[in-house]
């Protein structure tokens, strides 16, 4: 069977059809030498070839039956574009406006080989031809193909099946992605065809509706007050990469705060990297003592033992809230089999928040509900483990399509979810706007 990229012609593989054309080559003989069937060239010569209207030297287009014989004089009368010629079949017009004009067409192009590029009379003929060019073959065959991956080949009732799954989702806040792991074997099409569909204005959402498709560049932030400058002594980021390389099974928590209004509530986000599970906690003022607050509770609600297995090693950033490590590192008092160390506190280079990358990106999905300006006074914790809640149960593309409820709980264990007071949410109810924790 012929390769099915034998058909595509490269321009070196059309100046050998047109070479061989000129030289009367059969179609046979110039496929033989190209590697291709005859009727590939035959194709190729018929879907490319140009009709063109030309003369021959000395005397113009003019294809009618009576050119050689004609003796008629100014049929243009004063619009005559060659005055100075002695009859009117010496101009090029004169098929046009002559009322006497019959066609002449040489059935030549309508047999093999189809064009005229070896035709003897070529030099006197001064009919229409037809041309094999391989420049212009050559443009219009790319022409063809890009016009026919233009456009979507979709029908409406295909259209109205799938807007009727993913707008009333998207509405809720989800991802195309979270919606095509979802429902997969409902869609029947790509995850990439969904958004072409999308910016093709197919389905009653937009991208305006997405909501990493709009999004803005950060202000710049003046750099916030520290209290303890040398608390970074010995827990730099070179330090934690030495303690990883030592530790190379050590699991890694990333910590950081979302604020709400500037001197309201915020929240203390935990994030276990190797699930993309993620903790939230609602703090009255991002301070210190707020910090370590609730890892105290933390390590009382879990269990010693229970505690230091989750936060081994926990990697934050240079906000003031965190300038005092020794205090989340270390307990009150001494608990037997356990001592006092229950974690390591290691920071990010400043300006490097690419470093603690995991958990920047799942603040995003926080955002989608809670977005930059708005606050968090009126908000509770019972609240906060809601959202936490929709957002550990949206399905990740980096853990094969399962939510981080599943990883964390593969991982841990159902009885430490259920000491964090998580639960499930059903794929089809989860909702990341505003409207979540609308009262």
């Amino acid at each position: 069977m012929e390769d099915i990229m034998s058909k595509f012609f490269t321009y070196e593989d059309r100046l050998e059809i047109q070479k061989g054309l000129k030289d009367n080559e059969s179609f046979k003989s110039i496929a033989k030498r190209l590697g291709k069937s005859p009727s590939t060239i035959s194709r190729e010569v018929r879907n490319y070839l140009s009709e063109v209207a030309t003369g021959h030297p000395g005397f113009p287009f003019n294809a009618c039956r009576n050119r050689f014989s004609c003796r008629l004089k100014k049929i243009c009368a004063k619009d005559c574009i060659k005055p100075s010629a002695q009859y009117c079949k010496l101009c090029r017009e004169c098929n046009q406006h002559c009322p006497d004009f019959v066609e002449e067409i040489c059935i030549a192009r309508f047999h093999v080989p189809y064009v005229c590029n070896g035709c003897e009379t070529i030099s006197k003929c001064s009919l229409v031809k037809n041309i094999y060019d391989a420049e212009h073959a050559h443009i219009k065959s790319h022409k063809v193909i890009s016009e026919s991956r233009r456009g979507l080949c979709v029908s409406e009732e295909e259209v109205a099946r799938l807007n009727s799954i993913i707008s009333p989702l998207v509405d809720q806040g989800q991802s195309v992605h979270q919606i095509y792991a979802t429902h997969a074997d409902t869609l029947m099409c790509s995850e990439k065809t969904i958004y072409n569909y999308i910016d093709a204005c197919l389905f009653d959402v937009r991208n305006i509706d997405l909501p990493r498709k709009v999004k803005f560049r950060e202000r710049y932030k003046k750099p916030e007050f520290k209290v303890d400058k040398g608390c970074r002594i010995g827990r730099n980021y070179q330090e934690f990469e030495k303690f990883i390389e030592k530790h190379s099974d050590t699991a890694v928590v990333q910590m950081d705060s979302v604020i709400g209004t500037k001197g309201g509530k915020c929240l203390l986000t935990i994030h276990f990297v190797e699930s993309s599970f993620m903790l939230a906690f609602l703090r009255d003022a991002n301070t210190s003592q707020s910090v370590i607050d609730i890892f105290n509770k933390l390590d009382k609600q879990l269990g010693y033992e229970k505690f230091g297995s989750l936060f081994p090693v926990i990697l934050t950033d240079n906000g003031s809230e965190f300038s005092n490590p020794k205090a989340i590192e270390y307990r009150d008092t001494v608990i037997p089999g356990h001592g006092l160390l229950r974690t390591r506190i290691y920071y990010c280079d400043a300006g490097s928040p690419y470093q603690k990358g995991a958990i920047e990106v799942n603040h995003e999905l926080i955002r989608r509900v809670l977005p930059k300006g708005t606050s968090f006074d009126h908000l509770t914790q019972e609240d906060i483990n809601l959202l936490m809640n929709h957002i550990n149960s949206y399905k990740r593309k980096k853990l094969n399509d399962r939510t981080p409820y599943e990883t964390f709980s593969f991982y841990y264990g159902e009885e430490i979810l259920r000491k964090l007071g998580c639960v499930p949410v059903a794929a089809g109810d989860i909702i990341l706007k505003p409207s979540l924790l609308k009262k």
